[in-house]
């Protein structure tokens, strides 16, 4: 084999390797639910995803939307099956888009124009539509993301959020956030607003000040697997300092694949790794951080 071909086969394997779903863990002892997860992005059907998740002690999930579209689906999921509960919202990311655009096609919706402050109102309306039906157990992923909308877009981003607050307090749901490279700002928002009665904080990536400042607040902090990485110690110290009964363990699958699979594809079945890598950080046994999870999860989406 030449040179040439033989990088071209390993690089061929390399990338067979990354699209190949890790191994199923072995099951937790005690039955514990995903607080985060897209099943609309990941490959195979929901059916196999929930007994996937089930042989493995996960037998809950909170599908989350992004935009209309997808909260409209995680609805209708949520609907479909009783161990599915859906959150509706538009992500940070989409109310500039909706606003100013997207020439890109960054969004699964591909390149479109923008529609100004009508459609964001337009859009704002029928989450709180979706939001009011009882299957609907949350209103986000909402909030701030500083890393990927610029200067240009913060004002229909705040504003946005601000929007969803309100939503989540009118309806009586959880407020679950996306926080990017935007901790104090989110701070200042849910201050001024004033936070609903249940907020949690997805694939938190706060230090542990931040996560002291979260707890004194009342908020739930959602670990994701992120947490077994070996570059995130802040993030263990974090959890190390958070009040066992404001923590939640998701996968915001398909994204943030625990350790030792970083890379591959991400699903709710593989949230007893990030359990167990909890548990340690934590000096407990996994049935008692298993435990503890199941009865917070619970408590934040009102199931």
């Amino acid at each position: 084999m030449s040179t040439a071909a033989s990088a071209a086969s390993t690089s061929s394997r390399d990338s067979s390797a990354k699209d190949t779903p890790p191994p199923p863990p072995a099951p937790l002892r005690v039955a514990v639910a995903d607080s985060h997860t897209h099943l609309d992005m990941q490959s195979g059907t929901v059916e196999e995803a929930l007994r996937k998740a089930a042989s493995v002690g996960v037998t809950t999930v909170v599908q989350v939307g992004c935009d209309v579209k997808g909260s409209r689906w995680a609805a209708g999921t949520a609907a479909a099956y009783d161990n599915v509960h859906a959150a509706v919202a538009l992500h940070p990311n989409e109310a500039p888009r909706i606003v100013h655009g997207d020439p890109d096609g960054w969004s699964r919706q591909g390149a479109r124009p923008g529609g100004g402050e009508a459609a964001l109102d337009e859009a704002l309306a029928e989450i709180e539509a979706l939001a009011a039906l009882p299957h609907v157990k949350a209103v986000g992923e909402t909030g701030l993301d500083h890393f990927r909308t610029g200067p240009e877009g913060m004002a229909a981003q705040e504003r946005s959020f601000r929007a969803h607050i309100e939503i989540a307090k009118r309806q009586g749901k959880a407020l679950v956030i996306h926080d990017r490279e935007a901790h104090a700002d989110v701070l200042r928002v849910l201050r001024e607003e004033g936070a609903p009665e249940r907020t949690v904080f997805h694939c938190y990536s706060g230090d542990a000040d931040m996560a002291r400042e979260c707890a004194a607040a009342g908020y739930y902090l959602s670990f994701a697997g992120t947490v077994t990485f070996k570059n995130a110690a802040p993030l263990r110290e974090a959890l190390a300092v958070t009040p066992l009964d404001r923590v939640l363990v998701e996968t915001d699958a398909p994204f943030l694949t625990p350790a030792p699979y970083r890379g591959r594809p991400n699903a709710p079945y593989l949230i007893p790794l990030t359990v167990r890598a909890m548990a340690a950080v934590r000096g407990l046994h996994e049935d008692a951080m298993a435990t503890a999870l199941a009865a917070n999860t619970a408590r934040a989406f009102a199931y």
